[in-house]
């Protein structure tokens, strides 16, 4: 009777959890560290939405207190860099991150789409197709047009995105796929 142990379901199902939190939270503290270094450590409205995305997924006030310390003492330079391409179909494809080394970040986002048969587009290749709004959770891009994908592309897309989104420095992945 193997695998009918109930504690190890148990410990398998919190530990997948477990991984998934720990990655949105990475996510989270990056967010409020530039937040957090924008504003000074002080009060802003950038860093009060940080703030609000974070305790929306029960990150744990401490937490939150010891990236915005962080931040305030660090001297480490975040960026927020925005990467364009186009995926399966011809969808266009946003990615937005904030990374600590632009080559890094690069090479990552670079090798995904490669390994899939994909490259970077030039700034501007794919944002006209876009445009920012401000919501709820921030600054989105809405597609201005959108484009129907047979399922072979459909799965192809949810395959890049998934590993795109594994990555740490990634924030945010917004297409114009219907």
């Amino acid at each position: 009777m193997s695998g009918h142990n109930k504690w190890s379901q148990i410990k398998h199902k919190k530990g997948i959890t477990d991984a998934k939190k720990s990655k949105m939270f990475s996510k989270l503290v990056r967010f409020i560290s530039v937040e957090a270094k924008l504003s000074g450590g002080k009060d802003s409205p950038g860093l009060r939405t940080a703030i609000e995305k974070a305790k929306k997924v029960n990150m744990p006030s401490e937490n939150i207190e010891r990236a915005i310390k962080k931040a305030s003492d660090s001297s480490a330079q975040m960026d927020s860099i925005t990467y364009e391409t186009y995926g399966p179909g011809g969808v266009g494809i946003i990615i937005e991150t904030l990374t600590d080394s632009r080559n890094r970040t690069a090479q990552d986002i670079k090798h995904i789409l490669t390994k899939n048969g994909f490259s970077l587009g030039g700034m501007g290749s794919v944002v006209w197709s876009f445009e920012k709004k401000i919501t709820e959770e921030g600054i989105a891009w809405k597609p201005t047009t959108t484009i129907s994908l047979s399922d072979s592309d459909l799965e192809l897309l949810d395959k890049i995105v998934d590993e795109l989104e594994n990555l740490d420095d990634v924030q945010e992945i917004f297409t114009n796929a219907e």
